[in-house]
């Protein structure tokens, strides 16, 4: 880290904590935010970065990454990882526990800490695993996982179909104030399908995936909130039956927290056209009837974080028949340029935007990132919301380049990303 204080001056300053936007400076010093204001134009000794009016804002916290270390570096390393969420604006990123072996033992998740401050330009913060060997089957040790450095407690892409399981693992949970996060996807009712059930689906002559296998996990799962007084996470949903639960949920009290992919936000069922396997996803890609609603749930606050969902998968993979093909895109890269479309038509405010992406991931998460205001650590974003692009995935630089936006047109494009007071990033243009 470098001792000389960064000034940022002429920007268009958008802390999404409070929803304050105003044109200013940011003065860092020591990692952390010394200064912010709209007078704040000079300062002795500081390395001066003229942001020529773009936007400044704090770094996007991803909640869902999976991540290739260990068993599977050829899809993603914690270094290309953090590369990648650097080249995003992703200063902060939690690394799923499904990989091999799994993160389910304390000696693991403290050689990923050390590994990832060694290797990585950007936070990782890895959750463990709730169950042992992620079987659903023995909850694993909360307790010394978080000790060791877990920041909270999935089996990633797996769902805990026994209800017990998960009643312990909340009320335990509950003890040491750790997070759980579930993937709702009732795997019986998944059975065979591999995209939305419905009349696009027949049509493709693919098996189809109910809505009911998520709402049907998502109901247990508040039930048993309820029941224990665990915190919860639903880490993705895709309907606008899962919006209904969630708000009936928060309307009730509960301690309950949801989440949903850019990658629904963005796109529906029609997008796999003919047969693009890089769009087949778990939860699957829904009808445009589901996608609205989950606008509308982010807007109304129902759903509280947006997720990259970022899952890499090499090509032999995906270059097979859809119903074979692994289920998966990269995210990292294009979180920030896909989410702005939503603020390109209009239908949500930038700070509102930036507050699903840094804030409220900061708050459940219990970081102390995602505001502009003074001692908050310099993890801290400048981007231009309006320049155009056309992703080409060879620029990707994550190792996988299975993303469901390639060569499409995107606008937002991150200049400079900083980590703990550290330029991590920074655009040739810039």
């Amino acid at each position: 880290m470098s001792n000389q204080p960064i000034l940022f001056k002429n920007a268009r300053l958008i802390d999404p904590a409070s929803g304050r936007e105003e044109r200013g400076g940011v003065l860092v010093r020591d990692g952390v935010i010394a200064a912010v204001g709209p007078q704040l134009t000079q300062a002795a000794d500081a390395q001066v970065i003229d942001c020529g009016g773009q936007v400044l804002s704090p770094g996007l916290i991803d909640m869902r990454a999976f991540i290739g270390e260990p068993g599977g570096p050829y899809r993603e390393t914690l270094k290309s990882a953090g590369e990648a969420a650097a080249a995003g604006g992703v200063t902060t990123v939690v690394s799923m526990p499904d990989t091999s072996p799994a993160l389910d033992d304390p000696a693991v998740i403290d050689f990923i800490v050390r590994r990832a401050r060694d290797t990585s330009i950007v936070n990782i913060r890895p959750a463990a695993a709730l169950t042992k060997g992620l079987e659903g089957q023995e909850m694993a040790e909360i307790g010394r996982l978080k000790e060791a450095g877990a920041i909270a407690f999935t089996d990633g892409a797996r769902s805990v179909t026994n209800a017990q399981v998960m009643r312990r693992a909340l009320t335990y949970a509950r003890d040491f104030d750790a997070l759980i996060v579930h993937h709702v996807e009732d795997p019986d009712l998944v059975g065979q399908g591999v995209m939305n059930e419905g009349e696009f689906a027949s049509r493709l002559g693919l098996p189809g995936i109910p809505r009911e296998a998520e709402t049907v996990m998502l109901e247990r799962d508040m039930r048993l909130v309820r029941l224990t007084g665990g915190r919860y996470h639903a880490a993705m949903i895709s309907c606008a039956d899962s919006a209904e639960i969630v708000r009936a949920a928060k309307g009730l009290g509960l301690p309950v927290t949801c989440g949903v992919s850019i990658n629904h936000l963005s796109l529906n069922e029609n997008d796999i056209g003919d047969y693009r396997t890089f769009l087949k996803l778990s939860p699957p890609l829904r009808h445009e009837d589901d996608r609205q609603a989950m606008i509308e749930a982010l807007v109304d606050g129902t759903i509280d974080v947006i997720v990259s969902d970022h899952n890499p998968q090499d090509v032999e993979n995906k270059r097979l028949p859809f119903a074979e093909a692994a289920n998966g895109a990269v995210g990292l890269e294009t979180l920030l340029s896909a989410a702005l479309r939503l603020v390109h038509e209009e239908r949500i405010s930038l700070p509102r935007l930036l507050n699903a992406l840094s804030t409220r991931p900061a708050e459940i998460l219990g970081l102390p990132g995602g505001k502009l205001s003074v001692g908050a650590p310099a993890d801290l974003i400048v981007f231009d919301p309006d320049a155009p692009y056309v992703l080409d995935k060879r620029d990707l630089r994550s190792l996988s380049k299975n993303s469901p936006f390639d060569e499409a047109r995107l606008q937002g494009q991150v200049m400079l990303t900083m980590v703990a007071g550290r330029v991590v990033f920074q655009r040739d243009t810039m």
